[in-house]
């Protein structure tokens, strides 16, 4: 049976020795809990590791995190936030309320609600991160986009160049076949995005969503993308 996936919202009071974590306003911190699998956006990057539970015991390891650059207050609540996740040893959930806490260390999460799956077919998919095994990487260039349209065609964009489509269905696996497209030279830092999305797309791939969280799967490389408009 698959685990209870939870998702929480740290919250305003959450405290540290060296002060309150500072939350930016539209910049949240969240921490998403499937199985022995943790992470969430840690207010500019998306973080992810592992989650170690004995009783009321806990801990956390292997964290990793994606490498946008961020700036100022939304740094500075990163930071804070993640350094404060290797000191956590206990935890304590009341109801919606989630206390996790350390030697100097009380972070207070919310629970939220569970948000309805986006559709596969109509959403405008934005990408947000590429996958190459455990490693998870920021997007780079233009908003890159997929489509997928109930016709069975779909569109989608590299940050480089444009790609058009058919696609089949079977279960979670789609298998697309790509038009023709323009062999254009991407801006420097765009080729190996554009490479990347293209191998995924044309391959063959699984594709799993959880809320408005779409990914992508084909063999140890995956593309993750978010419902946009």
């Amino acid at each position: 049976m698959r685990a209870l996936i939870l998702i929480f919202l740290l919250a305003g009071c959450s405290l540290l020795t060296n002060g309150a974590v500072p939350i930016v306003a539209g910049s949240p911190i969240s921490l998403k809990i499937d199985g022995t699998q943790a992470g969430g956006t840690a207010a500019c990057n998306h973080y992810g590791g592992l989650i170690h539970v004995s009783g009321g015991e806990v801990s956390f390891s292997d964290i990793v995190q994606t490498l946008m650059g961020c700036a100022g207050p939304v740094a500075a609540s990163e930071a804070a936030y993640l350094a404060s996740l290797p000191k956590v040893t206990t935890a304590e959930r009341n109801g919606n309320a989630l206390v996790l806490s350390g030697p100097g260390v009380e972070l207070h999460f919310a629970l939220i609600p569970p948000v309805a799956n986006a559709s596969l077919i109509g959403t405008i998919w934005v990408l947000d991160s590429l996958i190459s095994g455990d490693a998870v990487s920021s997007t780079v260039g233009e908003r890159a986009t997929l489509q997928f349209n109930a016709d069975g065609t779909f569109s989608a964009s590299t940050g480089c160049r444009d790609v058009t489509g058919r696609y089949t269905v079977e279960g979670n696996h789609l298998q697309a076949t790509l038009d023709p497209y323009d062999l254009i030279g991407c801006a420097e830092g765009l080729g190996d995005q554009d490479d990347h999305v293209l191998q995924v797309i044309s391959n063959g791939f699984s594709a799993a969503i959880q809320g408005e969280s779409l990914t992508l799967t084909a063999g140890d490389r995956g593309l993750g993308y978010r419902a946009g408009s």
